[in-house]
């Protein structure tokens, strides 16, 4: 038999014996494991738990006495509420904190020798660490080499003593700014066109930068900045795009398309010249929309791999993603109107995905630990017959339309700015291309919308 340390979903610490993992993993997916103190059957293995002994039946190990329990960690909520706590009595009382806070450093810094901040950089051999070592969670761990101190001469710095050219007075944002001047100063509409290079890198991060500085998170009017740019675009292009910018690609991006999109609007299409076919063919790469949080982007193409990566509320069309499609996603939506990789949806949260499964075989490449795949037509049934309990979906989605409504809107709007002849051929073909279309959704995402939907009825019902 085998004992692992379990947690419950309250964040109660317990043991429990097994012959095996295996057998541990089938009691916790059947939910045959009870936490003794509140019961809650919502039980998992903590991450650096591992077998602490083996219990042999033939001789029985001698009982060892029994060590004190360690006390309770403060549960997420409970830890947020301390820290915000100490942030408010800091900032009420900074005037007073702040001075006893700078005079203790210096008395702990004067018993260490130490007359400067900067001479404690790097030094481990003042830390403390005995303490720290006998945590249990730390048992049996050797930190030595994390702690070692390498002999060096006092000519080596061990902190930042020089500044490092980033090579930014040659960014192309630095034209953007410029030909942008009038929309910053007075929202004025602008439009600007040029070639760019894959050596320009995170394009549209400095002009953002600056529509932030004056205007915050909402940013300028939408379309008030319209870039038109051609060629092959650096890593990380569009990165944390305000909104109010709209920048268009003829060509092919690098990975990391759109990180951290917070608002802008992002289209990549190929060249008329080119003569390729969009949907068989790549024209993102991978890691695309990582951490966007809002905005909107069309490729015409297919992207590569772990496309929207823990996005969190933007909107995107594209014509094919490889593996590991919606990874970590929590929020936004996705249209894929095309073939996807393996582990699409591994991890996803949150958030709406509309596949398009021509040949019925997208189901073998989701991973279902965390999501339900949907048929849109008995949805869109459901909901004009009032019968959508029965089928337990939830017909209205985030954004509080039909499912068709929002995806044919999202294909239109992928057509307007790229002329995707894909997404053309669909709309024109809608009857017979809407049976096909699977919803991917995350089972936790649809309990917490029919609990918000409850409490808006219960609200409406109070205050007729």
């Amino acid at each position: 038999m085998v004992v692992y340390n379990l947690v419950c979903k309250k964040d109660h610490r317990f043991e429990g014996w097994f012959p095996n993992y295996e057998e541990f993993r089938k009691q916790a997916q059947k939910k045959l494991i009870s936490c003794p103190t509140c019961g809650t059957t919502q039980v998992e293995k903590l991450p650096h738990a591992c077998a602490l002994h083996v219990k042999k039946e033939q001789a029985p190990v001698p009982q060892k006495k029994k060590e004190p329990s360690p006390p309770a960690s403060p549960s997420p909520a409970e830890f947020k509420e301390m820290l915000l706590r100490v942030h408010h009595y800091i900032k009420q009382n900074f005037e007073d904190v702040g001075p006893r806070f700078a005079e203790e450093a210096r008395q702990i810094m004067a018993q260490l020798g130490v007359r400067r901040i900067n001479e404690l950089i790097g030094r481990t051999d003042l830390l403390e660490t005995k303490k720290g070592i006998a945590h249990w969670k730390a048992r049996g761990l050797d930190f030595s080499r994390i702690f070692q101190q390498p002999q060096i001469g006092a000519e080596v710095a061990r902190y930042n003593c020089e500044e490092q050219d980033h090579g930014l007075a040659h960014a192309l944002d630095n034209h953007l700014i410029a030909h942008a001047k009038e929309a910053l100063d007075r929202k004025s509409r602008v439009e600007i066109a040029m070639p760019i290079a894959n050596t320009n890198r995170s394009v549209g991060a400095m002009l953002s930068h600056e529509i932030a500085k004056r205007y915050g998170h909402a940013g300028l009017p939408d379309n008030t900045i319209k870039i038109r740019l051609t060629g092959t675009a650096g890593q990380s292009f569009g990165a944390f795009l305000a909104h109010g910018i709209t920048v268009e690609l003829v060509g092919e991006g690098n990975d990391y398309v759109g990180k951290g999109l917070c608002g802008g609007r992002i289209a990549v299409v190929p060249p008329a010249e080119c003569g390729i076919v969009p949907e068989d063919n790549i024209i993102v790469g991978n890691t695309v929309l990582y951490g966007a949080t809002s905005g909107e982007c069309f490729f015409n193409g297919v992207a590569g791999e772990r496309f929207a990566v823990r996005n969190s509320g933007a909107v995107a069309v594209v014509e094919g993603v490889g593996d590991h499609g919606c990874e970590y996603m929590t929020g936004g939506m996705v249209v894929v109107l095309g073939q996807t990789g393996r582990n699409f949806a591994a991890g996803m949260s949150g958030g709406i995905a509309y596949v398009l499964d021509e040949d019925g075989t997208f189901g073998k490449r989701c991973n279902m630990a965390m999501v339900q795949l949907e048929a849109i037509p008995e949805e869109a049934a459901a909901s004009e017959t009032g019968d959508v309990e029965m089928h337990g979906r939830v017909h209205l989605n985030h954004l509080g339309k039909a499912d068709e409504a929002v995806l044919r809107s999202k294909i239109e709007k992928h057509l307007r700015y790229t002329g995707s002849p894909r997404a053309r051929h669909i709309l024109d073909n809608w009857a017979a291309f809407l049976p096909r279309f699977v919803k991917v959704m995350p089972t936790e995402y649809r309990r917490a919308l029919l609990e918000i939907a409850a409490q808006q009825k219960s609200a409406e019902k109070e205050a007729a």
